[in-house]
Parts: C-alpha cells; structure tokens; sequence
C-alpha cells in the first residue's frame, strides 16, 4: 500500500505513520527528513539542495521528486507513506507524473480533519521522546509510566519552541493556503478520504486502516 497523509501542523501524521509502519511494514518519507539525510551524506542532490537554501531560495521541485524516486526504489518494493510532499497541484502533477512512469500507484491520500481552535491546545501541551521521537502530550498522551518512553525507556523529553500559539496559529494559515488547494485535486482524481483528527489517537487508527481494507479491494 502507498498512501499519501495530509493534515494540518499537529495533526496527528506522525503519529499514524509510526503505527502504520509497525502493523503494515509501510514506510515514512518525510521530504524534510530526506533532505536533511540528503544533505548530511553529501550526494549531489544534497549538495544541489545546499546551494540553493544557501542561496535562501526554496528547493525545486524536481530535486524533490528525484529524492522520493531515489528513496522509493531504496525500499524493494514495501509500501510508502508520503508526509510533507506535494504541497501544490504543480507538485501534485509532478508526483503523479513520476509514480506513473514508474508503474507505482498512489492507493489512498488521507486527510487527517481538525478544529483548528482544539488544534491549538493539542499542539501547546505536546512533546516527545528526545532517544525515539514517540509523541506524548500533557494531557491527551501522557507516558504509560510517568517520565519513561513507553517505547524505548528513556528520560529525556523535549518540545518544540514553535509549540505555542501564535506559532501554531501561523503555520495553520499557511497549511490553508499552501496544502489545501490540493484536496479538490485528488478529491477529482477519486482517491482522497478524510478522517476526524481530532478523535482519540485509535480511533484515528481504526478508521485510517479501514480505509486502507478498502483500497485493497
């Protein structure tokens, strides 16, 4: 299965990639995590990729697309999670463009739907794990025991300094104007499905996996 999650700052992606990668074997590609990789191991799309940030312009979207190509094929043939990418019907076309010639089919985009207001809250209360990057929050997630990573033991918490409201309030603005216009797209093209991001985390699960059962045939 390869899907495509869409939602908000805060809500929920991580969260359900992580899950879908430990009960499908599917796995995340986050274009940010790619490119931070890409950059570190200092391969020529890492390096076309500094040079342009440096210049302080946005990376191309081909470079984009040639770095999930690259990673794709990495795979041998497990199913992937896009997370951060496309952003704009240009992207959108580009992406559909490249998994066709490829013969990859995107099954399912997912969008993950909140109330921004209730969004806001969720976002101020949350951290994570600084050893696995589990997420927790104050009150909706806290830690099974108290102060321990319920996957991987450890002490040590951190949070995000861009958590807080104005912040989040921003970057929510930005998602409206960026991400959304990409919904009408593949709404057209017959494959998104919206879930309630702000039901309980397996909840969220539940109904994201019953999707996946239907894109299955």
């Amino acid at each position: 299965m390869n899907i495509l999650l869409l939602g908000s700052p805060g809500a929920g992606k991580g969260t359900q990639a992580k899950r879908l990668e430990e009960r499908y074997g599917m796995v995340q590609l986050s274009t940010g995590d790619m490119l931070r990789a890409e950059r570190a191991a200092g391969t020529s799309l890492g390096k076309q990729a500094q040079a342009i940030m440096d210049a302080g312009k946005l990376v191309s979207d081909d470079i984009m697309i040639a770095m999930i190509k690259g990673r794709i094929e990495q795979l041998g043939g497990k199913g992937f999670i896009l997370d951060g990418f496309p952003r704009t019907v240009p992207q959108a076309e580009a992406l559909d463009q490249m998994l066709a010639e490829n013969k990859i089919t995107l099954d399912a985009v997912i969008e993950l739907t909140v109330d921004e207001e209730a969004l806001i809250d969720r976002i101020g209360g949350r951290f994570s794990c600084k050893g696995c990057g589990a997420s927790y929050h104050d009150r909706h997630n806290r830690p099974k025991q108290e102060s321990v990573c319920d996957v991987c033991g450890s002490h040590d918490f951190v949070r995000r300094p861009d958590d807080n409201a104005e912040t989040v309030k921003a970057r929510l603005e930005a998602y409206r104007k960026q991400t959304t216009p990409i919904l009408p797209y593949y709404k057209a093209k017959g494959v998104l499905r919206s879930v309630d991001g702000m039901a309980p985390i397996d909840t969220v699960t539940q109904q994201i996996e019953t999707i996946l059962k239907k894109a299955k045939g």
